[in-house]
């Protein structure tokens, strides 16, 4: 546990690396790591939104992730059906809301459902905010967002002369704070096309741990690891109503 007084970052981000090789190196299935690190992220937001943690966005399920093994990707799917239905009862008891980042092709009619489902849920909490991306691709969300302005632009919504830092953030998938720490589990060295606009200036730790064994203390260091970064942002720094 963190003794001493310690800023908490307003938005973390973590790509929840590892459960594949965990499970590897214990004997066990890729599915059954999945399942370990699924658990694992159920406890360990409760504990990161009680440390005062505003915005927490993590990395789930790639575009690319659908390249894996048909076995495995229809694991997920149904590990993310049952998952977040839970995470919709616990996290309303906080008021903490849920969003989902992404594109919702090729996922499955059964994700769309309770996707659907939880965001209405959980619409309303004025808490927290937890971030699920799926199917998500950094590429692919400023990608989508460019396109979105210069529709508006044609329909004379949007003045051109007025897109800026704050109008493309506006137009991501979710318009959010940017992210003031990246954590990315595993010893890996990479964002893999995570949050790339909303990670200019963020701070990036990378522990060796894997993500199912990345628990409280794990945490901790990393907001240990936070507090000893002198940020600079280079002179240019948004800000918006969720910061």
């Amino acid at each position: 546990m963190i003794k001493q007084k310690m800023e908490i970052p307003n938005h973390v981000a973590i790509i929840l690396d590892g459960n594949g090789r965990w499970a590897e190196e214990r004997g066990l299935t890729r599915s059954e790591g999945h399942f370990h690190g699924f658990n694992n992220l159920e406890k360990l937001s409760d504990y990161i939104f009680k440390k005062g943690v505003k915005i927490l966005s993590v990395y789930a399920f790639s575009t690319e992730n659908f390249k894996r093994s048909k076995t495995e990707v229809s694991y997920l799917m149904s590990l993310f059906s049952e998952g977040f239905k839970r995470y919709s009862k616990r996290l309303s008891k906080q008021n903490i809301k849920i969003i989902f980042s992404g594109r919702r092709e090729p996922l499955p009619k059964k994700v769309l459902k309770i996707i659907d489902q939880v965001t209405e849920e959980t619409k309303k909490n004025h808490g927290s905010i937890f971030n699920i991306c799926v199917n998500y691709g950094g590429q692919y969300e400023i990608v989508d967002a460019v396109q979105k302005i210069i529709k508006d632009v044609k329909a004379g919504i949007l003045d051109e002369k007025n897109i800026d830092c704050h109008t493309m953030n506006h137009y991501m998938y979710q318009d959010l704070a940017p992210v003031d720490l990246m954590i990315r589990t595993s010893g890996e060295h990479r964002l893999s096309n995570f949050l790339l606009w909303q990670n200019a200036y963020a701070e990036f730790y990378f522990p060796k741990t894997y993500f199912p064994a990345f628990d409280e203390k794990e945490f901790d260091q990393a907001i240990i690891e936070y507090n000893k970064r002198n940020r600079r942002f280079g002179g240019i720094n948004y800000e918006n109503e969720n910061s």
